[in-house]
């Protein structure tokens, strides 16, 4: 069984032929797809696309990319549709800092804190997006004292990095990055990891694998990156399959 810890199949690239592209993933045995949130006006489609199929979970946050249009009612309305589906929703996210966005800085970890909160007092994880916003983001977690844990979505960072995320509660998310031989030093870093800590993601539509840039990226991928994670590490396939789902068991709620 394969697990996408994350993929946006919400998005409207997928309402041509989202049906379609779900029955392709049951012919490879990806039996769950968590379907992070990114801004206030999509939750509704995510929860009624989950209620739909039954393959598809989902989680709610405010995603940094799009706090330009933020308003505190967003959080508002986050802690009520957190109370309202509290038996489904698996974590607060997609949260978290980016410094490649015009996004003000200050925003980012204000609304960032503040969605750590209310994770916190629903006892959530939470699924974290991070772009040269690794020293902040864990600086905020410790200060926080956040202990609810989660996964850090497509990793790319340092060994000591990771683990400190690990030290944290974390698992780390594999995504599409992977299958790049230029990506030396996250390639490196996850031959270096625990197994019990890696999940696998394929982000789609976002981060196409490596042979397929420039096209959308699906969750029907997963296969591909599980086969560059094989190709990296010594364990033996069916304890690398094993593994990964299990961690995405272990790090979100209501799985």
């Amino acid at each position: 069984m394969l697990i996408d810890s994350h993929c946006h199949l919400d998005f409207s690239c997928f309402d041509h032929d989202r049906d379609e592209v779900l029955e392709r993933c049951k012919k490879l045995t990806i039996e769950t797809i968590v379907l992070p949130g990114t801004q206030a006006n999509q939750w509704q489609k995510q929860i009624e696309l989950c209620q739909i199929h039954p393959q598809l979970r989902f989680a709610l946050g405010l995603h940094p990319y799009f706090l330009n249009h933020f308003e505190p009612a967003h959080l508002v309305k986050l802690t009520k549709f957190l109370e309202q589906y509290q038996s489904k929703v698996l974590a607060v996210g997609e949260i978290g800092l980016d410094t490649y966005i015009e996004v003000d800085w200050e925003l980012q970890k204000r609304v960032f804190q503040q969605q750590l909160m209310i994770a916190s007092e629903h006892m959530l994880p939470v699924i974290l997006h991070h772009r040269n916003s690794h020293n902040e983001l864990i600086r905020i977690l410790k200060t926080t004292k956040f202990t609810q844990g989660g996964i850090v979505h497509a990793f790319s960072g340092s060994l000591q990095e990771a683990q400190t995320y690990i030290d944290l509660g974390f698992k780390i998310g594999i995504g599409g990055g992977i299958t790049y031989p230029r990506a030396n030093k996250t390639r490196k870093t996850i031959t270096q990891l625990p197994l019990s800590c890696l999940v696998l993601e394929t982000d789609a539509p976002d981060m196409p694998l490596m042979g397929k840039q420039g096209q959308r990226n699906s969750p029907e991928y997963l296969p591909k990156i599980f086969e560059s994670l094989l190709a990296l590490r010594k364990e033996n396939k069916q304890e690398i399959l094993q593994a990964c789902s299990e961690n995405v068991l272990l790090s979100l709620a209501n799985l």
